[in-house]
């Protein structure tokens, strides 16, 4: 007798069955496993209610794909509940919410930990796959992006840049790192990130204005305790901490 315990759904045949047809299950098991690699959308929520997806027994589902589109049938009113059925089931998904109503959605399995994907965003989480107690984890919540690489050459071509840009229409503001803050308008101050780690950068560009100030925020600019000042028009300049001496250095 065949069964399904495998974290695919991909029908297992047991010894001596399936005489004559072992051939077409395997090829329906070789499509499922490019099914699960690939990308599929599901209207999960038919309405406004909490809803379970089960990816089915050795046939096509689209809760088995690798990226999940997650859809509703109308508005959500609130955050509503997506359980990933069966429980035992372990694997790495992109979720995407790409419900309507403007609500979050929560990923469940069992009654572990659950993940709750804000509308509009995609999620790479887990199922852990431990039964009634299963859980949904972040698998890039504990990503660690502040390490430093040291490079003997680097070649590049093309352009290069950095992280989202920020226009500053405001007289001031506090920059984040990994940013490119773009000046729209004369006489500003932008504040470079406090508690800087080394390799974090800001990259800052100005329009058609001087006298844009950077203000150093307790580390060092080029060594030195002061203040910078972008003094020309359309200068762009990048500002990437090196170390707590000489601090912000520019490129």
């Amino acid at each position: 007798m065949a069964t399904y315990v495998n974290d695919l759904r991909l029908k297992e045949i047991s010894t001596g069955d399936e005489s004559g047809t072992w051939g077409t299950s395997t090829n329906t098991n070789l499509e499922l496993i490019g099914e699960a690699l690939g990308y599929a959308t599901q209207q999960v929520f038919s309405s406004d209610a909490d809803a379970t997806t089960t990816v089915a027994d050795g046939a096509s589902d689209p809760a088995r794909a690798m990226y999940f589109k997650i859809t509703s049938a109308g508005s959500l009113t609130a955050t509503r509940t997506c359980t990933i059925s069966p429980n035992t089931v372990s694997r790495v998904m992109f979720i995407e919410n790409a419900t309507t109503g403007s609500q979050s959605i929560a990923i469940s399995q069992g009654s572990g930990a659950n993940v709750t994907i804000p509308t509009g965003q995609t999620k790479t989480v887990y199922l852990d796959g431990a039964g009634s107690g299963a859980a949904v984890v972040d698998a890039l919540a504990d990503l660690d992006m502040t390490g430093t690489t040291t490079v003997a050459a680097l070649t590049a071509s093309g352009n290069v840049s950095v992280g989202i840009t920020t226009v500053v229409t405001a007289t001031s503001i506090t920059a984040t790192v990994n940013t490119h803050v773009y000046v729209s308008a004369a006489t500003k101050t932008i504040t470079l990130p406090a508690s800087p780690v080394i390799g974090q950068r800001v990259l800052v560009t100005v329009g058609n204005f001087a006298d844009t100030v950077i203000g150093r925020n307790g580390s060092n600019i080029m060594s030195s305790a002061s203040d910078f000042t972008m003094d020309a028009a359309y200068l762009s300049i990048q500002f990437i901490f090196t170390d707590s001496t000489q601090g912000w250095v520019m490129s």
